[in-house]
């Protein structure tokens, strides 16, 4: 289970969520600790989600999650549901928000799927949601780069539980209750970092990303930030590590040093030995005169 921190955030995210859909079934669920510990999260770090479960894209083809993890390419995944009353398309208009804001691409440098956990749900409605964002985007994304998933209840519960993404079904409301989190994982569907709440900060994909390519992902700036930036599940972010920056700030005095160092080295092998000589004349009278 999650810190105590994170978890009241959740907390509050699924009573929102069921605030705008029914007020009266939020002050329920506010006063039922039990129904509210139905959308907790348990954090499944470093394991593996089964890539070849089964869904239909937002064109109607026959897809498997396989398809979307590519070589390098770090995936940035989220369970939602398109006729979702608020909570979800919170969480995409913040990811919408923030993928615009980073240098990187979708496609060319990560892969972003969006996967709907209402079995009801159909390709159109992905099609629907899938042409919003990509038009709201300011960035040029083809139609995959940003894909969009229905499926059976059988295979997006499957992914829902490998994720530990814990969410039910509100029967008389006809809504789903759910968390606010996205996860980035690795090429081979390795779970790499979790991101709570409807907007995260760039810092906090940007550093996830990178970590979730394995260094293949972003510039030499990103790789030294995250050996100084480690995730704090406490601040629900990455924070700076004064160990790992005086480490580093110990390491570039060495190459500072040794650089320098070197450089005179270099200067007095390749002195000219004319100047060497007068250098040597100069010592003797300054001795002579001591």
């Amino acid at each position: 289970m999650l810190n105590r921190p994170i978890t009241l955030a959740l907390v509050m995210i699924g009573i929102l969520s069921l605030a705008i859909a029914d007020p009266v079934s939020a002050q329920i669920s506010a006063k039922n600790p039990q129904e509210l510990q139905k959308i907790d999260v348990d954090e499944h770090l470093g394991e593996t989600i089964p890539l070849d479960l089964e869904f239909t894209d937002h064109n109607g083809n026959t897809v498997t999650l396989e398809k979307y993890f590519r070589k390098d390419k770090p995936v940035l995944l989220t369970l939602a549901y398109y006729e979702c009353p608020m909570l979800c398309t919170l969480v995409l208009n913040g990811i919408s928000k923030t993928v615009d804001s980073l240098s990187w691409t979708p496609g060319k440098d990560y892969q972003i799927v969006t996967v709907s956990i209402d079995p009801r749900e159909t390709a159109e409605l992905a099609k629907a949601k899938h042409d919003l964002y990509l038009e709201q985007l300011d960035k040029q994304v083809s139609g995959d780069d940003w894909a969009f998933l229905v499926g059976e209840e059988s295979q997006s519960k499957k992914l829902a539980d490998a994720l530990g993404f814990n969410y039910y079904y509100v029967e008389d409301k006809d809504i789903y209750a759910h968390p606010a989190v996205s996860y980035v994982l690795t090429e081979k569907g390795k779970i790499s970092r979790y991101l709570y709440g409807i907007n995260f900060k760039k810092k906090n994909l940007r550093l996830a990303l990178t970590e979730g390519s394995e260094g293949e992902v972003g510039t030499i700036t990103d790789k030294v930030l995250l050996y100084c930036y480690q995730y704090n599940p406490d601040a629900d972010g990455y924070v700076l590590v004064a160990e790992n920056v005086m480490k580093l700030g110990g390491a570039l005095t060495v190459v500072i040093l040794g650089s320098v160092l070197g450089v005179f080295w270099w200067r007095e092998k390749h002195k000219d030995p004319q100047e060497y000589r007068e250098q040597e004349v100069v010592r003797e009278e300054v001795q002579e005169k001591v």
